[in-house]
């Protein structure tokens, strides 16, 4: 890995370095890497597919890079920063910031030489498409106080370790559902804009322009572009271009279909130029992403 704001090579990594400090719960006992083997269970994580969530003070070297995350990673910082890998490239997660990553993705995050970065998170496995906290109006990178959150963590982790009860872990795990859909589910009180990116991810091929946006919202194109960025991070065609990657990862991943009928299928006529959007959104090339994903 490189310096912020740019990658060159991705690897699975998993360095925990002697100055970070994390406390996990997890759902079961299967996954026994040795960050989770003494981990407390609760397997009413399961109700919602949680297969584990932390708490974490990370200081340099700290680094993680999971090369096919099968499920959403959510991440919340409330002291210090780090960086994450989000579209491409490396950005800065400060407090009152929260990142929660889609799965058929790398997943990367590292500490700030000097700097403390405290965050919690909450890591899914894959959900069923009826049951996704991702939706297509769900931001990537956006404000989000990440306090309650990280108490609702310690408290189920107290209890898992402590007396395990059954009611108290339930009522934990369903505040860290709340906190992380809460997140994940921006735009339920404004329909027109929730029916927007549904409309635009069913059909990611379209020749979707600003201007045809804002129409399909009844907004006008400035006003569509100041709530994006407000809410997802991005200007509205850079996030058709989000969902256009995310679905071509996802395809690639998941089914045998040749890179030229994916990116036909995400609206590129063009392969090469396919290819180069992918690259400079996932890090790699569509080719490079079958074969890293079915190896790891």
């Amino acid at each position: 890995m490189h310096a912020a704001g740019s990658i060159l090579e991705l690897s699975e990594t998993h360095i925990h370095g002697a100055d970070t400090v994390s406390r996990v719960v997890r759902a079961h006992t299967e996954d026994n890497r040795n960050w989770l083997r003494k981990a407390p269970v609760c397997s009413t994580l399961n109700t919602h597919r949680i297969a584990h969530a932390g708490v974490m003070e990370a200081a340099a070297p700290y680094q993680i890079v999971r090369m096919h995350q099968s499920g959403l990673y959510f991440l919340a910082c409330l002291e210090g920063e780090g960086r994450v890998l989000v579209d491409g490239r490396w950005q800065k997660c400060a407090a009152g910031t929260a990142v929660a990553l889609p799965p058929f993705m790398a997943n990367a995050f590292k500490a700030v030489p000097g700097k403390t970065w405290r965050c919690c998170w909450v890591r899914y496995e894959q959900q069923p498409a009826d049951q996704r906290l991702l939706s297509s109006s769900s931001p990537v990178m956006a404000a989000f106080d990440g306090k309650a959150l990280w108490h609702a963590i310690e408290g189920l982790i107290d209890e898992a370790t402590g007396s395990a009860q059954p009611a108290a872990m339930f009522h934990w795990v369903e505040l860290i559902q709340g906190y992380v859909a809460r997140f994940s589910q921006p735009w339920t009180m404004d329909d027109r804009l929730a029916r927007l990116w549904e409309r635009v991810s069913a059909d990611v091929g379209r020749d979707w322009t600003l201007d045809e946006l804002a129409h399909q919202a009844h907004v006008s194109a400035e006003h569509l572009r100041r709530l994006c960025r407000r809410a997802l991070g991005r200007t509205p065609m850079h996030h058709v271009t989000w969902l256009r990657m995310r679905k071509a990862a996802e395809l690639l991943s998941t089914t045998n279909l040749k890179v030229e009928t994916v990116a036909h299928t995400v609206g590129y006529q063009n392969a090469f130029v396919f290819s180069n959007t992918f690259k400079k959104w996932i890090g790699w090339r569509p080719s490079e992403h079958r074969s890293r994903m079915t190896g790891a």
